[in-house]
């Protein structure tokens, strides 16, 4: 699920998803305009679900590399990471 296996290839692991978010977060977005933003793109995900793209969100929050502050989905970057902890 997180990363490709057998059942789930390369274009659909939650990795792979992330990295789509994170390329199209270039400002802070809602999470609505992000989720268009990203079935607007023509490399982007085929067939994404707005839950698998949930669980993508989900996981780069708890890997540290986006927060959602004041209604909007921010990258963090690894400064401002490690100077959270």
């Amino acid at each position: 699920m997180i990363l490709p296996t057998k059942g789930i290839g390369s274009d659909k692991a939650l990795l792979s998803i992330g990295a789509f978010i994170l390329r199209d977060l270039d400002e802070p977005k809602t999470v609505s305009r992000l989720w268009a933003d990203l079935r607007r793109v023509e490399e982007g995900p085929p067939d994404l679900t707005f839950d698998w793209f949930v669980l993508a969100l989900d996981l780069l929050y708890l890997m540290g590399t986006l927060d959602y502050l004041g209604g909007r989905v921010v990258r963090v970057g690894p400064l401002e990471a490690e100077g959270e902890a």
